[in-house]
């Protein structure tokens, strides 16, 4: 077995004639029959060593050059001289803007140095490639680099959609036309499209976005061909574990309508991204790995007669020996020193550039800042067939800001600018602005019918209009009908006692909601990878499995009623052990009605436990999304998945749900009291077209399921409704029992316990949604504040729970989240829940552990009572003996 030295490392050549000749033949055949045959006889060579044992360590990478020669980078299609002009502008005013908002208000922040350095790859795209929505055409989608946003709001601020007095309240939104710091459809609803602000969360959601696409074109859904998903992100940001998660699965799924420009300017916020190697041979070992077709854009036109005079390839060397620490340094000096530090440590380089001046030296530009290599790379991007593509655009963090950030470790923070520099950018730019103008950081905006007014809406005009902007809803006529609820879920509305599972219970109405003609097809069933383990295997013969390719095998269960089976045209999105991608994919399900005038209803359903807490920043950029859809946290609750342990067993789901203001989470013990959430869930979000998601959790335990109590939906929507009652009608003592989810069903027992052993009267009532009790609450208490009413409201708990008489609400949360209510009630509340590690065991050894069980409830209630003095201590002491309870056992959240 044979095995090559890595890349980069030096060995002596044994045969150097022997060497030259392949060189030359492989030249000869790039030169004579072009450079697709010269890769075919490459990869032919590959696959002689492999099938011969011969082994090539180290990354896959090319040299440190461009990728398009200049030869095949054509002509360039728009006036480059107005371009750099109509830049220069945007630069100027997004400069302008981000310096006032700091100089008026020093805290409010703001990111000069990330657009100066991307500036010329986001015109390149507005100018020649990013296609708006019109009446024929879905338009393109682009997730803009979040702290490039000042150069967005300058540019749209010169097409006239936003004014100077928008732009003057940069980051100031409180007092209403402002704008927000990054891209936010949540704030500025009728402008972005897609938030990107949360480092990593925009390149997930653009390769979901881009094979979500192919979705609804597979299913025939919606005409998505033509339009394409570009993606501009930073370097540094690529070392989010998320802007990697879906590279395989665009590449897999043969995703051409997906480009990546990353921003290769080489530093994170304090420093280098890679101080001691090189990010861009890094970033194109990885994406070669994963599949993806890499194009670098690394050095300007300037340094094309130096690569031509280069005939030892000198300056490949140069590249390859220096690292991202010392590119940082040289491109943060002028040409006297990047002449001394670069090229006169090798007598080669040195001689190339002996016919340079200093400053011709300063002029050799990044290829990121060189319209026509850009529009080169955009262009053989958009045209690659069968892979998603990367451009690896190297520029200059800071580019045009000089001393005062221009490739520098402070540029990130640079938000202020002196007088000094102001005008240095004025002349390196060529603006038309006094002294005056820049003192007081004048916006600025050529005529109407200037030349660059004129050519800038020209521009736009080929590619459809503006963009981003973002469609908010559909007129009523054109709004999706909502299936009867009896239609699908009669058997949850009069269960009779039948024994099932919330889970399987919701599964059943999921299918049965895929059955109906009209409606079913909107439906975006999504797993992750436990759709047998929640009851969902029937689905796969049902509606099939998406899968763009077909099924290229024969499943091992064929033979089977409910065989695995993947399809072009499958409505399962089933998505691999991915949480990230499978909310990713649901998110751009969940958002269809606006990015593709689709409206769908996407249903993802997953260990609870594996949602909020695991990825919980996606959902939170889902709601500023103003996503539509449900999550169905299964198996949820610390108790109910018993044998799983720590790691499984989810307790905090529903309190970090209650953070989200337009998130709407459900705790349902019953499946009649599902279906209604459903229905009420589903006629919001498709009819009445309102920006919210319902978070619903739903559980494995089978017991039995009693019908709906009649004139109950509507209290069920609001989160609490009385279930029962026990013991003396006519008792005036009597103790609130509240519960949710699987631990109603303790509350039940708990209840039964008091009247039979201890005579103790009671109330029952479901909880099915705490967090919904609590925002009703606070509204109600903030609108009593403001009114100053005579007579002031009452919320839904404080009515259902009026008095003084104590309520025990108990759940398989942590206490906080019945905790939410107390401070709106008159009564004492005290709250059971799962504080603390989950662990493995029985549901009826964890419930007693946890303190949840029956008879801690009980206990809880008879305590509360003789707190309130309703009850003798005695009785309090002989029910801890009775019910079993170890008083000395310590607490559940300190073991």
């Amino acid at each position: 077995m044979t095995q090559l030295q890595p890349r980069g490392m030096e060995i002596a050549d044994p045969d150097p004639v022997e060497t030259q000749e392949w060189i030359d033949a492989l030249a000869s055949v790039a030169a004579n029959s072009g450079s697709m045959r010269a890769q075919f006889l490459l990869r032919q060579l590959e696959d002689v060593a492999r099938r011969n044992g011969v082994f090539l360590n180290g990354q896959p990478y090319s040299a440190y050059r461009n990728t398009i020669p200049v030869a095949q980078q054509g002509s360039y299609p728009g006036d480059l001289e107005m371009e750099e002009r109509i830049t220069s502008i945007i630069r100027w005013n997004a400069l302008a803007m981000v310096v006032r908002a700091n100089r008026a208000y020093g805290e409010l922040g703001g990111h000069i140095a990330s657009f100066a350095s991307a500036a010329e790859i986001f015109e390149t795209g507005f100018n020649h490639f990013f296609r708006a929505r019109t009446d024929e055409f879905g338009g393109d989608l682009v997730y803009f680099q979040p702290h490039s946003a000042p150069g967005v709001y300058a540019r749209a601020f010169l097409e006239g959609r936003l004014s100077e007095a928008q732009l003057a309240n940069y980051r100031q939104e409180v007092g209403g036309n402002g704008l927000c710091s990054y891209p936010h459809p949540w704030l500025m609803p009728d402008f972005w499209q897609f938030p990107t602000g949360s480092m990593g969360i925009g390149p997930i959601s653009a390769v979901y976005q881009a094979r979500y696409m192919r979705y609804l074109e597979g299913r025939g859904l919606a005409s998505t061909a033509g339009r394409h998903v570009w993606g501009v992100f930073g370097d540094g940001e690529m070392d989010e574990p998320e802007s990697i998660a879906g590279l395989t699965l665009a590449a897999r799924e043969n995703l051409d309508n997906l480009t990546f420009i990353i921003n290769c300017n080489l530093q994170r916020l304090d420093g280098p991204v890679r101080g001691n190697g090189q990010i861009i041979q890094e970033l194109e070992s990885l994406f070669i790995g994963a599949g993806w077709n890499v194009i670098k854009v690394l050095w300007g036109s300037e340094w094309d007669g130096l690569f031509a005079r280069d005939k030892e390839l000198v300056l490949l060397r140069r590249f390859a020996e220096t690292v991202d620490g010392q590119y940082q340094d040289l491109g943060s000096k002028d040409g006297d020193y990047n002449r001394a530090k670069f090229f006169d440590t090798d007598p080669a380089t040195r001689d190339l550039v002996a016919h340079m001046t200093d400053a011709e030296i300063h002029a050799l530009k990044r290829g990121g800042h060189d319209f026509r290599k850009l529009h080169a790379a955009f262009a053989a991007a958009k045209a690659h067939k069968g892979r998603p593509t990367v451009i690896l655009a190297k520029t200059k963090k800071g580019y045009g800001m000089g001393n005062a950030g221009e490739s520098r470790m402070t540029a990130h923070q640079s938000k202020k600018l002196d007088m000094e520099a102001l005008v240095a950018f004025r002349d390196r730019f060529r603006l038309p602005l006094s002294e005056a103008d820049l003192e007081g950081l004048k916006f600025y905006r050529p005529a109407e019918d200037s030349p660059e007014m004129v050519y800038l809406r020209a521009r736009r005009a080929a590619f459809g209009g503006a963009l981003p902007t973002r469609l908010t809803g559909r007129a009523e006529r054109d709004r999706i009908s909502v299936p009867a609820l009896d239609s699908y879920g009669k058997f949850a509305l009069a269960a009779e006692g039948k024994e099932m599972s919330t889970t399987m219970a919701a599964v059943r109405m999921m299918g049965g909601l895929l059955k109906d003609k009209s409606f079913g097809p909107r439906v975006v069933p999504i797993v992750a990878d436990e759709a047998r383990t929640f009851g969902m295997d029937n689905l796969f013969r049902q509606v099939g499995i998406y899968a763009p390719k077909g099924q290229l095998y024969e499943p091992e269960d064929a033979g089977s009623m409910m065989f695995y089976k993947e399809a072009k045209d499958g409505q399962l999105l089933e998505e691999g052990i991915t949480e990230a991608g499978a909310i990713s994919s649901w998110a751009a399900a969940a958002t269809s009605y606006s990015v593709h005038d689709t409206p769908v209803l996407p249903i993802y359903i997953y260990y609870s436990m594996f949602g909020f807490q695991r990825i919980g920043d996606l959902i939170w950029a889902a709601a500023d999304q103003r996503a539509r859809g449900f999550l169905l946290g299964a198996t949820a609750g610390r108790t109910t998945l018993s044998g799983e342990g720590l790691q499984h067993q989810d307790g905090t789901s529903h309190l970090i749900a209650s953070t989200i203001p337009n998130c709407r989470a459900y705790d349902p013990a019953f499946a009649g009291e599902l279906a209604v959430i459903i229905d009420h869930g589903m006629r919001r979000m498709m009819q009445d077209q309102a920006d919210e998601f319902y978070y619903i959790t739903v559980m494995n335990e089978n017991y039995a399921q009693p019908s709906l109590q009649p004139g109950t939906q509507a209290d069920i929507v609001k989160g609490l409704y009385k279930l029962d009652s026990r013991g003396d009608s006519g008792s005036g003592t009597r103790v609130r029992l509240l519960g949710s989810g699987t631990i109603l069903q303790q509350v039940i027992f708990a209840a039964d316990l008091l009247a039979d052993r201890f005579g103790i009267a009671s109330d029952i009532y479901s909880a099915t949604s705490f967090t919904e009790l609590a925002r009703d609450a606070r509204e109600i208490e903030r609108r009593n504040r403001l009114s100053a009413a005579e007579m002031p409201e009452t919320g839904h708990a404080a009515r259902l729970l009026a008095g003084t008489m104590p309520v025990i609400a108990a759940t398989d949360y942590v206490r906080a989240l019945p905790q939410m209510i107390a401070p709106y009630l008159d009564a004492r509340l005290i709250a059971l829940g799962t504080d603390g590690f989950g662990r493995s065991d029985t549901r009826t050894a964890l419930r007693a552990f946890f303190e949840v069980d029956a008879q801690s409830i009980a206990l809880a209630a008879i305590e509360a009572l003789v707190r309130e003095g309703h009850a003798e201590r005695k009785l309090l002491l002989g029910a801890i003996a009775e019910l079993g309870v170890d008083p000395d056992a310590p607490a559940p959240w300190t073991i």
